[in-house]
């Protein structure tokens, strides 16, 4: 009874086409969101760089003019 019944679900979301595009809009937006995080991640961290090599461009010549 349970495979019978397993197999009837399995052949309903097979001709649900609206479960279907949900299922691929919400993996198109996981993706979306992985790559916005590692976009996000990595330009902050090369900004961080690039302020830290700054900072320490700045403190060099005041301390040579001193």
């Amino acid at each position: 009874m349970h495979l019978f019944t397993s197999a009837f679900a399995v052949s309903r979301l097979r001709r649900d086409a609206a479960g279907q595009d949900l299922l691929e809009y919400a993996l198109l937006a996981a993706l979306i969101a992985l790559v916005a995080y590692g976009a996000v991640e990595l330009t902050g961290t090369n900004v961080n760089t690039v302020f830290t090599s700054i900072a320490s461009k700045v403190g060099s010549a005041a301390g040579a003019g001193a």
